[in-house]
């Protein structure tokens, strides 16, 4: 596939990426299901695209059209992580550019149609052009300046010359009488009347010269009203038609135009923005969407947008068509394998996380999806790292946090890993005590501290060696934070990282930490009886 770029074009393998949970989602409901689906923007997902923003601000091709610009990071069958891009509508004209994402499907068939309407409102284009160029234009526009100057200076005069007047009458009256008085006041009037005379000349001149020009330049503005008018009418007949070729593939395969997906209408550019062109190649072309995202690159003028800023969907092109797009691709149903009227057992992925952030009530976690189907408060009773999957324990009431909690704390609850650590263990199995001290400058980073560190104790042994790895059991007897990863890090534990582990130094190129919650045993806190959750090892 022509589009698919590696990692390694837009991370050096030596970048520390954040694992700080996602900044945005993408998501939007299910049609068939109601489900909320989401897709993340992970720290991952802007160093991809800030790597893309270095790339664009080298090329002067993308120097001063602004647009929108997305990634999406995408899996491959085999496991593989690769990039893809996308531009928003046309770039220099240009619906095809090597090395970016093909436009949605549908404009193939619409192509001469949208030739011949293009062609129509450029010509549409020009006329405006012209009449808003007419030189009756620029002519009236001086004319109208030097009449006006013309009138205002012969103003000016007359007004003086009013006053002069006025003190010649107050002379006369002191000076004449009777018949030459009215002679010398006659005279005076005349001349008031002529310099009427002169003014009211001179805006019939203007009104002779100026009025024909009015004319012409009204009627252009009119013909300039029709032509937006006709040029709006052809652009939204073409994109009806282009909606209704258009065609929008999900994860589940299913098909539809825009026209079916929005039959109140669309607004001007739907399908063209980066999001759906990303998602609708992906789900074409056999790639799983892990991250995406979107930012603006270029001179901004109508669309109040920062260059190198991130943007999520828009509200009115893309956010409705998004529970469409991603339907299939996940689903936000957590796997539950053991429930009553007190407690809840999941089995949570990884990469999600177990409680919402301390500042971020709605954020995504296993807590805030169970109270949104249950609709009330639940309590974790303990958690698990974002990136460890496996068996969660959840209570409906405080009374039943309570009493596990104490469990929890009196170590009566059993629990058993499973985990792949990145390289060959000599001995079959053992136990690590090494104290676990979190310092509080390198959160959340734990380290071993034989004097600030709280004692923590874990049992190992090995199941398989599998080529250069091996997959190791461990029961945790305490229950630190990262207590098994570092001692699993640890010269002094096993001194060998578990796969995936990117805080504790393993680099290798893998999807997620290779730790998972396999069994939990415990005494149920309301009834008479034990029980043994176990869940299968994803990997």
């Amino acid at each position: 596939m022509p589009f698919l770029y590696p990692l390694s074009d837009f991370i050096n393998s030596n970048s520390i990426i954040s694992d700080s949970p996602p900044n945005y989602y993408y998501e939007g409901k299910c049609p068939q299901t109601g489900e909320i689906l989401r897709l993340p923007r992970t720290p991952l997902a802007e160093a991809i695209a800030d790597s893309l923003m270095q790339q664009l601000e080298q090329n002067h091709f993308y120097a001063h059209e602004g647009k929108m610009y997305g990634i999406l990071l995408v899996e491959l069958p085999n496991g593989e992580q690769r990039v893809i891009k996308a531009f928003s509508g046309l770039l220099h004209g240009n619906s095809m550019v090597e090395g970016w994402v093909s436009p949605i499907s549908g404009r193939k068939e619409v192509a001469l149609l949208e030739s011949q309407t293009l062609a129509n409102l450029e010509a549409i284009k020009q006329k405006i052009i012209t009449l808003g160029q007419l030189p009756e234009r620029e002519e009236y526009k001086t004319l109208s300046a030097e009449y006006t100057q013309q009138l205002e200076t012969i103003s000016l005069h007359h007004y003086h010359s009013k006053l002069q007047r006025q003190k010649q009458r107050q002379q006369l009256y002191q000076t004449l009488t009777e018949e030459s008085l009215n002679i010398a006041l006659e005279k005076l009037a005349a001349e008031s009347r002529q310099q009427g005379i002169e003014r009211r000349n001179i805006k019939r001149h203007q009104n002779a010269i100026l009025l024909p020009l009015q004319q012409i330049i009204t009627t252009a503005d009119k013909k300039i009203t029709e032509l937006k008018q006709q040029r709006k009418q052809l652009s939204r007949q073409l994109q009806t038609q282009m909606h209704a070729a258009y065609s929008l593939t999900n994860f589940s395969g299913q098909s539809l135009s825009l026209q079916q997906l929005l039959p109140d209408g669309t607004p001007t550019g739907t399908g063209e923005c980066c999001a759906p062109k990303l998602l609708h190649y992906a789900a074409t072309h056999g790639l799983k969407p892990l991250a995406m995202a979107e930012f603006w690159w270029g001179n901004s003028t109508v669309e109040d947008k920062i260059q190198g800023e991130f943007y999520g969907a828009c509200l009115e092109r893309c956010q409705p068509l998004m529970g469409f797009l991603l339907s299939g691709l996940q689903s936000n149903k957590l796997e539950i394998i053991y429930e009553d009227e007190w407690l809840i057992a999941v089995n949570k992925p990884s990469g999600l996380l177990s409680v919402p952030g301390r500042y971020s009530h709605n954020q995504d976690s296993v807590i805030t999806r169970l109270r949104y189907l249950y609709n009330q408060e639940i309590i974790a009773v303990h958690r698990l790292d974002q990136d460890t999957s496996g068996i969660l324990l959840i209570a409906k009431d405080a009374v039943t946090y309570s009493q596990l909690s104490q469990q929890f704390q009196q170590r009566q609850i059993h629990k058993i890993y499973e985990a792949i650590i990145a390289g060959s263990l000599t001995i079959n199995e053992g136990e690590i005590n090494l104290p676990l001290w979190g310092n509080p400058d390198h959160r959340p980073y734990q380290q071993i501290d034989f004097e600030r560190g709280k004692p923590s104790l874990t049992h190992f042994r090995i199941m398989a060696k599998e080529g250069n790895y091996t997959r190791v059991e461990f029961i945790p007897l305490t229950g630190r934070t990262h207590q098994l990863r570092v001692h699993a890090a640890d010269i002094r534990g096993l001194g060998i990282r578990i796969l995936g582990d990117k805080l504790y130094g393993c680099h290798a190129d893998t999807r997620r930490l290779y730790l998972h919650a396999r069994e939990l045993s415990f005494q149920h806190p309301h009834v008479e009886k034990k029980l043994h959750l176990q869940v299968k090892t994803p990997f």
